[in-house]
């Protein structure tokens, strides 16, 4: 069957359930109906993956709501058709990202928004290029600034212009100078994926290693065992969550051996700089790290301090990251000072406790990661939200009220349950207000008011969901979603 014709049997087929299933299923219908294909023009496409634009139709006949085909079909590809600048530098590949709708390179949503084209990399010689390049250029901007979030196309560049009177360390060519763990364990997640998937060793120079061992420096710093260490940000703000406070060092916290974060994943200031989740992800990195240097690198030092940097981690966020809740029992806390004092909130980023299994920093079974999760979905999260246009966890960084695409999305791949997966499915299908795109956040009521109309992790990641319900859900993404 041509995908013209099982496009349109697709349409006679939804349509016969939607009459079937009534109001639900007219909703459906109708979305489907208005729902555009809203790629580029493939002369105004940044890059073509061969390999890509061959899974797509592939991916799409297996899926049964036409809606949802068409969103994987416009968003799977978004990072390539918008975000890539391919280039070369010293004479090597050189891949420049912005993050969609902001003209600056970010750690930690560069890394997410090319991870689902890993698996193609290895029969596709111009995407794995575009890759490497991609983590060559990371390693560079870890050395230019370990602390930074966000980096200039330009190396040579000022920052972005709401960061150019920040009161911290500053360097050309970096865009924001927020300290976040994750922005360290990203880059180094996308290597060791890199590496698996293609076998290749090509970005593991001098540079690369010197960056790895900055990272190893900078989180070993950041435990402040001998003192706050040289990082310190603050700016002129009416948003106290886009501030450090007490002098831009953070909130009073021990020294316990987790690594100190002045900022979660959401670019807002933490409450109380042990930040749970981020200290998990970075066992799990410096673990990545350790393999790594071993088997590639051959550096058995920097093997064994990655390893045990991360049993120091590991041992502290077991001994202080927990929290008791009164309805849910034990659970991780999001924050904590090492004094006793906890945080119970989740936030639709990542990494925050939803995403904990996602991120490989517990099992998807796990007895205490369960009970985590449920918190975390459920109204005890001051940051969950119910309401006429869908559910799911917010954000301090766009207010009350708002729900983030990628928290549902999130949501349906740590889920085991058909129904909660078709549940997410359903939201994320209708809340794209007939863009055909995921946005940043949306308001609980009303799926048109969204921010951020060209947010390409969130594009990426749903492709990245899709993928997933295609490999390990066939049946039911192949379904009626109602």
């Amino acid at each position: 069957m041509s995908n013209v014709s099982r496009r349109d049997w697709l349409k006679g087929a939804t349509a016969a359930v939607a009459l079937a299933q009534g109001a639900s299923g007219l909703r459906a219908w109708a979305v489907a109906e208005t729902m555009p294909h809203a790629r580029p023009a493939k002369a105004d496409r940044h890059f073509t993956s061969a390999a890509v634009e061959a899974l797509i139709p592939r991916i799409q006949h297996g899926i049964g709501d036409p809606a949802v085909s068409t969103i994987f079909e416009n968003c799977f590809p978004n990072t390539l058709d918008t975000t890539v600048f391919a280039g070369t530098f010293d004479g090597k590949p050189d891949t420049y990202i912005v993050t969609g709708d902001i003209d600056a390179m970010w750690l930690r949503d560069s890394s997410a928004q090319v991870w689902p084209y890993l698996p193609l990399a290895k029969e596709d010689e111009p995407l794995r290029v575009l890759l490497e390049g991609a983590i060559r250029r990371q390693a560079r901007m870890i050395l230019l600034d370990p602390y930074a979030n966000a980096f200039m196309r330009d190396e040579k560049a000022a920052p972005l212009s709401w960061a150019v009177n920040d009161k911290t360390e500053h360097h050309a060519g970096v865009g924001e100078r927020k300290w976040e763990i994750d922005s360290l364990c990203y880059p180094l997640r996308l290597a060791h994926g890199y590496w698996k998937a293609t076998g290749d060793t090509r970005p593991f120079d001098a540079q690369w290693k010197e960056a790895a061992w900055t990272i190893v420096r900078t989180f070993r710093t950041q435990q402040r065992i001998e003192g706050p260490g040289p990082y310190s940000f603050q700016r002129e703000t009416f948003g106290p969550s886009d501030s450090v406070p007490l002098g831009g060092f953070g909130n009073p916290a021990l020294p316990v051996g987790m690594i100190f974060s002045m900022f979660r994943p959401s670019d807002d200031a933490c409450i109380y700089p042990l930040f749970v989740p981020a200290n998990m992800f970075a066992s799990v990195s410096l673990r990545k790290l350790a393999e790594l240097a071993a088997k590639v690198l051959k550096d058995a030092k920097l093997a064994s301090e990655s390893t045990a940097l991360a049993d120091e981690v590991d041992r502290a966020v077991v001994r202080c990251g927990k929290t008791h809740h009164a309805k849910f029992g034990e659970i991780w806390a999001y924050e904590v000072d090492g004094y006793g004092n906890a945080l119970m909130i989740d936030d639709a980023d990542a990494p925050g406790l939803v995403t904990l299994s996602y991120l490989e920093s517990c099992k998807q079974d796990d007895a205490l990661y369960q009970r985590t999760r449920a918190y975390a979905l459920s109204d005890s999260n001051p940051y969950f939200c119910r309401g006429k246009a869908g559910e799911g966890v917010g954000s301090p960084h766009e207010g009350i009220n708002t729900i983030w695409p990628m928290s549902i999305t999130y949501r349906a791949i740590t889920a085991t349950n058909d129904e909660e997966i078709r549940h997410c499915l359903r939201m994320l299908r209708d809340t794209t207000a007939g863009t055909g795109f995921m946005h940043e956040s949306f308001h609980k009521d009303d799926a048109t008011q969204f921010t951020r109309p060209w947010f390409a992790w969130a594009n990426t990641l749903f492709g990245e969901l899709i993928l997933k319900l295609a490999a390990e859900h066939p049946a039911l993404l192949a379904g009626p979603l109602g």
